[in-house]
């Protein structure tokens, strides 16, 4: 097994070079590093948040508020739909899932077929279905989520929750932000190089709920204001504290969004262009339809009215202009909002932290520090064991070892932590004990009396499966690590399943490479490794 192949000389130089080639960013500026050319590797190690700092958020997802609105949502669509199939609805009870409506005698199976448009289902039709509708006495019917439908309202809110967060921060140009869910309905968010928390904080928390709403042109909204909001309408205000009653149906959400941009209206000043999908803009077409025209219909973002335009004609392909009293920045940052999608239910702050760049300056010269020293003790022992021949060996397929796990790491933009420092450390001893099996082999073979390229070839050869069986139950624990672990233990994870991979290489190949030159040129008669 110690020959001189060429293809391993080959791979070991390969990446040698690559190492180095993707590892140099790190010791350039951030402007150096622009001023590359666009075919060299520009990408550096991305610090975390306790390296670099920046800033930490722990959200509560509100998913009591989302359910509450959920059933809201109900409730006003049985209304509307019995309303609009012409049926006489005596009542609507709210229950705890949903609503049972209460109709004149004979209308019950009118009703029941009204509701159906809901998209619910006769009994609870399958695992699937997301709301049961069933005759309730002679003249009800009931409307409700299933159970299946409640439980995983919370568990769905989180997770889209963190997707609209993740493009949310990504908008404002964060590298690698750390986004994790915790428990059953928090969200932790690191930011690392984030220095402005209330910005971050006011993008994340934002709902960013669009909705299109007709205005109730039909009841008084000065009787409104004075308390009394007329069933299916409900009070609104814009900026400007001026009071708009509107249909609380929606007519269009901004769920039909594809794309938002920063535009201009008609005097030039900023406004927000939108374009919906296809069930978007057929919604749209429908509510500025001939028969509404003249009629007012109001844009709401996060229960504010932002416009309330007037319909002058139809509006076919689903695209159009938000206008309002808008200024480059807040058009930009409503953009990006919009575009990142809302958010299901409204997120609470549990706990702020800002981590500055001293203390990160402070954790990156600790983990330095830390590294060098596990660095001098392992080269210490390796000489002191195996000699300058052998421990050198060691000590030069270690460094290679760390070239190449800096040049993964910046190739992959995966983040350093302090707990992947300690990662770092621990493949540096991973590696060398694989250099500590394959030496104590030959010097046991050296001892029974074999010759030197025996005694070698018996110490990579019987080593061997003791390294991969060590190395592969490393990579097991890491993997596991890596998909139930969070934030900083992921971080562990990813650094030591890339030492895994480049300690067999150094610590075997490399090994391999420069004891065959030793080997070739010297052909010793003693291992010097024997005594």
């Amino acid at each position: 097994m110690v020959q001189l192949s060429r293809w391993k000389v080959v791979v070991v130089v390969l990446s040698v070079i690559l190492g180095a080639l993707f590892a140099y960013p790190n010791l350039l500026s951030p402007a150096q590093r622009e001023a590359l050319p666009s075919f060299v590797p520009k990408n550096a190690l991305n610090l975390g948040l306790d390296l670099q700092g920046g800033s930490y958020l722990l959200l509560e997802v509100d998913v009591d508020e989302m359910r509450q609105a959920r059933l809201d949502n109900l409730v006003e669509d049985v209304r509307v739909s019995l309303n609009e199939a012409g049926v006489p609805v005596a009542r609507i009870e709210r229950e705890p899932a949903g609503a049972v409506a209460r109709v004149a005698p004979g209308s019950q199976d009118a009703a029941f077929e009204a509701l159906r448009a809901l998209g619910a289902q006769p009994g609870v039709v399958g695992a699937a279905a997301e709301r049961s509708i069933t005759r309730v006495g002679q003249d009800g019917v009931r409307v409700v989520f299933t159970q299946q439908a409640l439980d995983q309202m919370g568990p769905n809110a989180v997770e889209q929750s963190i997707e609209v967060v993740r493009r949310r921060i990504d908008s404002l140009g964060t590298r690698e932000p750390s986004i994790t869910r915790q428990g059953a309905n928090r969200i932790v968010v690191q930011a690392p190089g984030e220095s402005d928390p209330e910005q971050l904080e006011r993008v994340i928390g934002q709902t960013a709920q669009l909705t299109f709403q007709m205005v109730d042109d039909e009841n008084s909204v000065e009787e409104a204001v004075a308390g009394r909001v007329p069933p299916g309408s409900e009070l609104l205000y814009d900026e400007f504290n001026t009071p708009y009653l509107v249909k609380t149906r929606v007519l269009v959400s901004g769920e039909n969004l594809t794309r938002a941009n920063v535009d201009q209206d008609q005097n030039g000043r900023p406004a927000i262009g939108f374009r919906f999908d296809g069930q978007g803009a057929r919604r749209f077409a429908e509510a500025t339809r001939p028969e509404n025209r003249g009629k007012l219909f109001a844009i709401i973002l996060d229960g504010t009215v932002i416009s309330a335009p007037r319909i002058n004609s139809p509006i076919p392909n689903g695209s159009g202009i938000i206008e309002g009293q808008f200024s480059i920045a807040e058009a930009s940052e409503m953009v990006n909002l919009l575009n990142g999608g809302a958010l299901p239910a409204p997120l609470t702050v549990e706990e702020r932290r800002v981590v500055t760049a001293e203390l990160g300056a402070d954790a990156v010269a600790a983990g330095a520090i830390s590294v060098a020293v596990g660095f001098v003790i392992i080269v210490a022992f390796m000489i002191l064991s195996y000699g300058w021949l052998f421990g050198g060996v060691s000590v030069l397929g270690l460094l290679l070892n760390g070239l190449l796990i800096i040049a993964a790491m910046s190739l992959t933009q995966a983040t350093l932590t302090l707990p992947g420092i300690a990662g770092l450390i621990l493949t540096f001893a991973v590696a060398v004990d694989a250099n500590v099996l394959i030496y104590e082999r030959m010097r046991d073979e050296a001892r029974a009396g074999r010759s030197v390229i025996a005694s070698m070839d018996a110490g990579f050869n019987r080593a061997m499966g003791t390294i991969i069986d060590a190395n592969l139950t490393t990579l097991v624990a890491a993997l596991i690590m890596f998909v139930f672990g969070a934030g900083p233990v992921r971080g562990f994870a990813w650094t030591l399943t890339i030492g895994v991979f480049t300690s067999m290489f150094s610590a075997v190949l490399v090994a391999q490479v420069l004891l065959a030159y030793w080997l070739r040129a010297t052909k010793p008669k003693k291992l010097p490794i024997a005594e």
